[in-house]
């Protein structure tokens, strides 16, 4: 699981980097910061718990 963490982390350094380089900004920026924030949460201990909870995956 940790190979797609680094891969939706990966994915959002290119789309924040692009968003600043490019004419679409503030959308791919967003999208970008979502995916790293989602990514970092992910590596936390204990989030698959969180997310387990969250969608009553018991």
């Amino acid at each position: 699981m940790g190979f797609w963490y680094f891969l939706i982390l990966f994915s959002g350094l290119f789309l924040v980097m692009n968003g600043l380089l490019g004419k679409k900004r503030l959308s791919l920026v967003l999208i970008g910061l979502l995916c790293i924030s989602f990514s970092v949460f992910m590596f936390i201990p204990g989030s698959d718990e969180i997310i387990s909870e969250l969608f009553h995956l018991n």
